[in-house]
């Protein structure tokens, strides 16, 4: 049995888009669509004297609502839904496991406008066991570019590519690879200070690396139209501008273990927060 891409919803705008991006990509992967609403969180967010079971009630309501619009925007999708009695983030979390892909909003219910993407949005895409794509809302200008990935210097991730190469043949969509560099730096106890680098050496030297990286990828995926760079910037910086023209930004969940958002680095998670367009997340190793 093919696993779902899973929605996790909580009633607000974001839901509705994630709704909508997750009912097409499960239509395009041929997987079936199961919508989530863990209620118990919103016991904090209720109106005095609201009871539990009022809220369990707007949380089957908000489902009801959910399925319809997923089945208005892919009519032969098959569609399953759940009321988890649980917090949004450890739900998400124990279904991630069997999931084919999780998708979520980017702004929760917690009421607080200026955060642009919700906590649980953050901690599930550092922590689920499968892929996870937070949607953004869509700008009003149509997105020109395909699918967008990051190449993360040597460590680059088989896993990341396929995920984009994928994404970009489902849709039929290019793909633009990019990756960031900067001059090597060499400093500290025993060391000199940085050698003068000639930057057009350093550049078409990331260049070589990038096109070995995309090789195995481009003669698997020979459908895909594939474009790269190499580029001196930024990772974050970089990625998060060029989403502007893409539908989609694919990166890898990197980072050391330590602290709220170990699994998520700090380029993935700058995006993430920033891009104007979804964001996937792909875990490595």
């Amino acid at each position: 049995m093919r696993y779902p891409v899973i929605v996790g919803i909580d009633g607000t705008d974001a839901s509705h888009d994630a709704i909508d991006w997750a009912a097409e990509e499960a239509a395009l992967r041929r997987a079936p669509l199961h919508i989530l609403h863990a209620w118990l969180g919103e016991t904090l967010n209720a109106p005095a004297g609201q009871d539990t079971r009022r809220t369990r009630d707007a949380g089957e309501e908000a489902l009801e609502a959910a399925r319809d619009q997923a089945r208005m925007h892919r009519p032969d999708l098959a569609v399953t839904t759940d009321l988890a009695d649980d917090y949004a983030r450890d739900a998400l979390l124990a279904v991630s496991g069997e999931a084919d892909l999780l998708v979520l909003g980017t702004r929760g219910s917690g009421g607080f406008p200026r955060l642009l993407v919700g906590s649980t949005s953050l901690s599930v895409s550092s922590h689920a066991l499968c892929p996870v794509v937070v949607v953004h809302s869509p700008d009003v200008r149509a997105a020109a570019g395909g699918v967008l990935v990051g190449v993360d210097g040597e460590k680059y991730s088989d896993d990341v590519l396929a995920f984009a190469f994928e994404a970009a043949l489902r849709r039929s969509l290019p793909l633009q690879a990019v990756h960031a560099w900067s001059y090597p730096l060499i400093s500290g106890p025993g060391h000199a200070f940085p050698p003068v680098y000639e930057e057009n050496h350093v550049a078409a030297e990331r260049e070589r690396f990038l096109a070995e990286a995309l090789a195995g990828s481009r003669q698997q995926f020979p459908e895909v139209e594939v474009t790269e760079a190499a580029v001196r910037s930024s990772a974050a910086k970089l990625l998060v501008a060029r989403s502007e023209s893409h539908q989609l930004v694919v990166v890898g969940r990197h980072g050391a273990v330590r602290g709220p958002m170990r699994r998520l680095g700090s380029v993935s998670q700058a995006v993430v927060q920033h891009a104007h367009c979804p964001v996937a997340v792909v875990p490595v190793g």
